[in-house]
C-alpha cells in the first residue's frame, strides 16, 4: 500500500459573519487556495486527479457540488473532477481522509481535498430551517429516530456541550480561562509570524477601498479574561456562553494529497504523513464526545499513545469539547491547540478540517515535532480523528 503525503497546506484567515469575506462567492474561497496550492507546488494543474471538499450547509451558491464550482472557478482545467462531501464540522478533515485513501489505495496519485464555508451567505442550519417552513419533515423526524430516542429529539449541540461539561465535571472557571487563552494564543501566534506560511491573503473590498485580508478577523487582541467571565449563558443555569462556544465564520482551505510516486516523479518536498486515520460514532444525545473515542481509536491503529504525540489540534467547537478530551485521556494541555482555536479563529464548518490540519502541519514542523493529531466532533454523534507524522 502506497503512503500518502501533504505536501503543501493553505487556509484563508476566517471573516466574521458579515464580514470581510462575507460577499466573496464560496466557489470563489474554495479557488483562492485551490491556486494557492498549484502555485506554491508548481505542479501541472492538469496532474491533479481530484479535488474533495467538505461543505455542511449545501444550499444556494454551496450547491451544485462545490467541489466543482471551485475548479470552475480556478485555474484548474474542466477535465479535473470534483465532488463535495457532507461528515457535518469535520467534513475538511473527511475530505483528507478520503484523498489519503485514494491515494494508498493506488487509485490516484494527486489529490486536493479541503473546504469551503460561507457560514454569512448561507447562515448554520439553513437547510433544516428553510425545509422546516416549506412544510418538509425535520431531519430527525423519522420513526425511527423517534422510537429510539424519543419525540421531538433534535440532538441540539448546545445541550450537549452542557452534557460534556457535566460528564467530565468542567467548571464555567475552567471554560471561561480556556476561552480567553484561545485568544491570547492565537493572538501570539499571529503577532510572532506563526500564521505566515499557512495564510493566504485575499484582496477585498472594505467601504470602498481595498485591503488584503490576512487576520483571522474574529481574534480579540484585547481579550479580557473579565468581560468573558461576565457573559451571560446561552441556556438559562447553563455554563457555555458566546465566548466558550466557536466563532461563526467565512473561510477555505486546502492540503495537496500526493503519493510516493508522485512525490519522486515531480520532485515534491513532504510537509508530513498521513500516518493513521479513523472515524466513529457516539452517543447522539451528548454529541460531541466522539474526539475521546476517534482518538483513541487512532492510537490503538498507530501503536502510539497520547504522550507520544507532539502536537493536538482538537476543535473549539465548545469550550467543553477540547476540555473533556484532555481530561478523558490525561492529554498535556501544552500541547493542545497552542496558536489558539475556534473560540478566537472561527469555526468555518466544512473548512475547519483543513484549516487546523493545515494549522497542524505547520507548528509541527516549525517546533520540530514528530507526531500531530486532529480531532474533530460532529453533529448526530460521530467524530474523526487523523495522526500525521512531520517531514520536517
Amino acid at each position: 500500500m502506497s503512503k500518502a503525503y501533504i505536501v503543501e497546506a493553505v487556509r484563508t484567515a476566517g471573516g466574521r459573519r458579515n464580514g470581510r469575506l462575507s460577499k466573496t462567492h464560496p466557489a470563489d474561497l474554495g479557488a483562492i487556495v485551490i491556486d494557492a496550492l498549484l502555485d506554491r507546488s508548481g505542479i501541472d494543474p492538469a496532474a491533479v486527479d481530484d479535488v474533495i471538499f467538505g461543505c455542511v450547509s449545501q444550499m444556494g451558491p454551496q450547491t451544485f457540488n462545490l467541489a466543482r464550482t471551485s475548479i470552475l472557478s480556478s485555474r484548474l482545467p474542466i477535465s479535473v473532477p470534483g465532488v463535495t462531501v457532507d461528515r457535518q464540522c469535520g467534513s475538511g478533515q473527511q475530505a483528507i481522509h478520503f484523498a489519503a485513501q485514494a491515494v494508498m489505495s493506488g487509485t490516484q496519485d494527486i489529490v486536493i481535498a479541503g473546504g469551503v464555508e460561507s457560514m454569512s451567505q448561507v447562515p448554520i442550519s439553513s437547510p433544516s430551517i428553510i425545509g422546516l417552513k416549506e412544510g418538509m419533515p425535520a431531519p430527525t423526524a423519522s420513526e425511527g429516530i423517534k422510537a429510539q430516542y424519543g419525540e421531538g429529539e433534535d440532538f441540539s449541540q448546545f445541550e450537549g456541550a452542557e452534557l460534556l461539561a457535566k460528564k467530565y465535571g468542567i467548571t464555567r472557571d475552567e471554560l471561561d480561562l480556556f476561552a480567553y487563552n484561545s485568544h491570547v494564543l492565537g493572538a501570539a501566534a499571529f503577532n510572532a509570524g506563526r500564521f505566515d506560511d499557512e495564510i493566504i491573503a485575499i484582496e477585498v473590498e472594505i467601504e470602498g477601498h481595498r485591503m488584503a485580508h490576512k487576520v483571522d478577523e474574529g481574534l480579540r487582541f484585547n481579550a479580557s479574561l473579565e468581560a468573558t467571565q461576565n457573559l451571560q449563558p446561552i441556556k438559562e443555569g447553563g455554563l457555555m456562553t458566546a465566548g466558550t462556544a466557536s466563532q461563526i465564520c467565512d473561510g477555505s482551505a486546502a492540503v495537496l494529497v500526493v503519493s510516493e510516486k508522485a512525490l519522486k516523479e515531480l520532485g515534491l518536498k513532504p510537509l508530513a504523513r498521513i500516518h493513521t486515520m479513523a472515524v466513529v460514532g457516539s452517543d447522539p444525545k451528548i454529541v460531541l464526545e466522539g474526539p475521546i473515542p476517534a482518538t483513541e481509536k487512532a492510537l490503538k491503529q498507530a501503536g502510539l499513545t497520547i504522550d507520544d504525540i507532539d502536537l493536538y489540534e482538537v476543535n473549539e467547537a465548545f469550550g467543553s469539547v477540547p476540555l473533556a478530551w484532555a481530561k478523558a485521556l490525561n492529554a498535556d494541555m501544552a500541547k493542545l491547540n497552542v496558536n489558539g482555536g475556534a473560540q478566537a479563529l472561527g469555526h468555518p464548518l466544512g473548512a475547519t478540517g483543513a484549516k487546523l490540519m493545515t494549522t497542524l502541519v505547520h507548528e509541527l514542523r516549525r517546533r520540530g515535532g514528530k507526531y500531530g493529531l486532529l480531532a474533530i466532533c460532529e453533529s448526530m454523534g460521530t467524530a474523526n480523528a487523523t495522526i500525521i507524522e512531520s517531514c520536517g
